[in-house]
């Protein structure tokens, strides 16, 4: 009894994404040996979707209205604001390098899924697609079960953690002691959420094997090629983000962009090979101090909320994996589509980013809003793993990069410690 708890211990402790690489191996097995028998398995995979559409919601609730009440909007300074702007402004560059990647690369083209179809969601005209960000009823938007109303409750969820943010400062004490008592609540609620994560993750490693056995059965091993294409769009457009985006923006400060790439180096390989930007932290802290010269007064701020905001290489493969899911259902992507989708993909950013697999996460969430099959998450969780390592990277570097260049601006930087 107790070396089959200890068997099951190890189970737990093994890290998710080798057991999800290993169903995802095992599901190709499966599928060459048996073919298209393989697909009475297919309720497993079935049931790994609902999961993470039972969970999406919920998530990006508490996780967003948490993390916007810790915004102290009136000691977060000029400064603060800068960050924050260029967060923004990056993002916003990484999500058109991922459209323009997914559009020239086309990764899904040709390929079909079982029980893959496009329900389509967005108002045509761009008036009406931004009318109806926002919330009528922030509930029934809560409360849809297609996952058809990820915009208004993000933007209801911020506006309820900002109102919070504003009471937790107040000089009044009764405003003080209810925003302390909702914030411990959310709190509560998201290691709840937390937890259930861990359950459905446990439960990811069969859900891929049942989708990918289900699906190269019916379609044989051509379905390679478009991890290909999906790869390569991710590596491209990522070192796209770091060469132009990054670089330009590092010049227009006059700041030299090889010479930061060099004194980075370390955050950005530690990044590649632990696959967490949170993780990473201690050693991009340290290359911001020693190695850039950066003041820890703004460094200590603006790192931190990077890893949890910032997700520039995230936002660039999620809008691939979009595109890609739409190719294989063979819808083009309208300008309001492509619309909700940047905005999506940023705006849930803000909360999920922090989260175990957030992104797993955060594309269920964005391909819902446009009406794009899940199950394409469960087709591309197999090489994760491989993007997972450059999407941390670029993120790690776009947090230096925004916080270098709002140093620069402020003279919060030491050029002789940093020995530019």
């Amino acid at each position: 009894m107790q070396g089959e708890k200890g068997l099951f211990t190890k189970y737990l402790e093994f890290p998710v994404i080798y057991k999800i690489a290993i169903g995802f191996v095992l599901g190709i097995i499966a599928a060459v040996i048996l073919q298209e028998s393989i697909s009475f398995i297919k309720p497993l995979g079935d049931i790994f979707i609902r999961l993470l559409k039972m969970l999406a919601m919920p998530i990006i609730f508490f996780t967003l209205v948490l993390g916007s009440s810790n915004l102290n909007i009136k000691k977060l300074g000029k400064m603060g604001g800068e960050v924050i702007v260029f967060y923004l402004i990056t993002s916003f560059f990484a999500a058109a390098i991922g459209i323009i990647m997914g559009l020239i690369i086309s990764p899904g083209v040709g390929l079909s899924l079982e029980g893959a179809t496009f329900t389509p969601t967005t108002p045509l005209n761009l008036s009406d697609t931004i009318v109806s960000w926002i919330p009528a009823n922030p509930f029934a938007a809560l409360a849809d079960p297609e996952l058809k109303q990820i915009v208004p409750t993000i933007i209801f969820a911020l506006m309820f953690g900002l109102a919070l943010s504003y009471l937790k400062s107040s000089e009044k004490e009764h405003d003080r002691k209810i925003a302390s008592t909702l914030v411990d609540v959310f709190d509560a609620c998201s290691e709840i959420m937390f937890k259930i994560v861990r359950f459905v993750l446990e439960v990811a490693p069969y859900g891929v094997f049942a989708l990918i056995a289900v699906n190269i059965g019916g379609k044989g091993l051509g379905i390679f090629a478009q991890y290909g294409k999906l790869i390569a769009a991710d590596y491209i457009g990522c070192a796209l983000q770091i060469l132009l985006v990054y670089f330009t923006l590092l010049m227009i400060f006059k700041i030299n962009p090889v010479k930061f790439l060099w004194r980075v180096k370390d955050a950005m390989i530690t990044a590649y090979v632990t696959r967490t930007s949170a993780g990473t932290l201690p050693v991009t802290m340290r290359c911001a101090d020693e190695n850039l010269g950066i003041d820890k007064q703004l460094y200590s701020f603006s790192l931190p909320i990077g890893a949890t905001i910032n997700m520039d290489g995230s936002c660039l493969h999620i809008i691939i994996v979009a595109i890609m899911a739409a190719n294989i259902v063979g819808h083009q992507l309208i300008g309001a589509e492509l619309l909700v989708l940047v905005v999506t993909t940023i705006m849930a950013s803000i909360g999920t980013a922090a989260l175990p697999s957030a992104t797993l996460i955060m594309l269920t969430g964005v391909l819902a809003s446009v009406g794009l099959p899940l199950e394409v998450i469960g087709l591309i969780a197999g090489v994760d793993v491989i993007l997972d390592m450059m999407r941390a990277t670029t993120n790690v570097t776009g947090d230096l990069v925004c916080t270098t260049v709002v140093a620069k601006v402020n003279g919060f930087m030491d050029e002789a410690k940093g020995k530019w």
